[in-house]
């Protein structure tokens, strides 16, 4: 009839619409779309990772920028972004403790779960030998004064870190009457090993494994 109202848009188009004209007349034309949450996330844990392998003191003070050592270490903080060096020579500490002490105990269920096949065989070996002799060994851990870091790899998605470890305890071995063999009960002995430790970092299992040692290095 000619009194008819012009068609409108549904409801539900007209804020796409209006967004879409403010975007027309904003200064510089239209404005890009804000990016999803999950592109935000993103885009900042790249950038904190950006960050993380650009400082130079970022494994100090266990390495330094630019040396075989720090770039294994990158290499396997890229593939295992929650690896962190102070993290792992504390546990590593720990475990060194640990597997001395069940060592001197003769614990081999304490051992198994610490220690690769071939290195558990062999503390396994030594503890059947010591016992067929009647002997036992009595250890008291000090502490660990120092460690360093001596090598860090990553090999496929397997990583591998060797520490050089001074540590103190006092140990003696003794055997059927008493009597001792073997070290003081007295005397706090200073120790320098080779340990290097290993983990599939792409295995779901956090823990890291005793793969080979080196006593008196």
């Amino acid at each position: 009839t000619g009194a008819e109202r012009p068609p409108q848009a549904p409801e539900s188009q007209a804020p796409e619409r209006m967004a879409r004209e403010a975007d027309r007349a904003a200064p510089g034309g239209p404005r890009p779309p804000e990016p999803a949450n999950e592109d935000r996330v993103i885009r900042m844990s790249e950038a904190r990772e950006r960050a993380r392998f650009e400082d130079p003191d970022r494994w100090k003070p266990y390495a330094q920028a630019g040396t075989p050592v720090a770039d294994g270490l990158d290499a396997i903080a890229r593939r295992d972004p929650a690896f962190d060096a102070r993290s792992f020579v504390e546990g590593a500490k720990q475990a060194y403790e640990m597997i001395v002490a069940a060592f001197a105990k003769g614990d081999r269920r304490a051992l198994q779960p610490l220690l690769a096949k071939d290195v558990y065989d062999s503390f396994a070996s030594a503890i059947a030998e010591r016992e067929k002799r009647g002997e036992k060994a009595e250890t008291t851990f000090v502490g660990i004064p120092d460690v360093k870091i001596e090598r860090a790899a990553l090999n496929g998605s397997v990583a591998d870190v060797t520490l050089r470890l001074h540590a103190q305890f006092i140990s003696a071995v003794r055997d059927a009457s008493g009597a001792v063999v073997d070290g003081s009960p007295d005397t706090v002995a200073d120790v320098r090993d080779l340990w290097t430790f290993s983990r599939d970092v792409t295995a779901r299992d956090p823990n890291w494994k005793l793969i080979a040692t080196q006593t008196g290095a």
